[in-house]
């Protein structure tokens, strides 16, 4: 597991290589930022890889005292968490 400044946990990244996992720390923290902006009761996001191979995300965000999930299944890591990013900004 890889924690993003206390709040933000991503689960599963362990088999992904170096190079892409720094592109992935950065589109979360840009996307983690927009969420904390738009919500002063944001308490923490964790991002769980199940499937490397098909890059099958879930994603689970923490306001107040909600929870909000999201999934993606995509063959490009990179497009699967942006799509579960972008749903959750959307909240």
């Amino acid at each position: 597991m890889v924690e993003l400044g206390g709040n933000i946990k991503l689960e599963g990244f362990d088999s992904i290589d170096s190079s892409s996992l720094i592109i992935v720390k950065k589109i979360v923290g840009n996307y983690t930022r927009k969420i904390m902006d738009n919500n002063q009761e944001y308490k923490g996001l964790t991002i769980s890889l199940n499937n490397p191979n098909d890059y099958e995300l879930k994603a689970q965000l923490i306001i107040g005292e909600k929870t909000h999930n999201s999934e993606s299944v995509n063959n490009n890591l990179f497009m699967a968490l942006n799509s579960v990013l972008n749903d959750l900004a959307s909240i």
